[in-house]
């Protein structure tokens, strides 16, 4: 991990850990479905993979949002 983050010139230290949290992060930012992401995660539990979404507050990825577009039929 050392020679890759010089390489890379990383200036932060960087674990096998850090770089499945930002894989993880990055997935569910980009829009892949929660259990997609759980999958790709390994997690038995959906909440564990929950953690990991930042943009939980956004209102465009509600549920309430994606059932009011699919009645609208957009």
């Amino acid at each position: 991990m050392r020679h890759s983050r010089t390489v890379a010139k990383i200036p932060r230290r960087i674990s096998p850990h850090s770089l499945r949290h930002a894989a993880i992060t990055n997935a569910l930012d980009a829009g892949v479905p929660l259990r997609d992401a759980q999958i790709l995660a390994r997690h038995a539990d959906p909440r564990t993979t929950e953690h990991y979404d930042r943009a939980r507050g956004n209102l465009d990825r509600h549920g309430v949002h994606f059932l009011t577009a699919y009645v609208a039929g957009v």
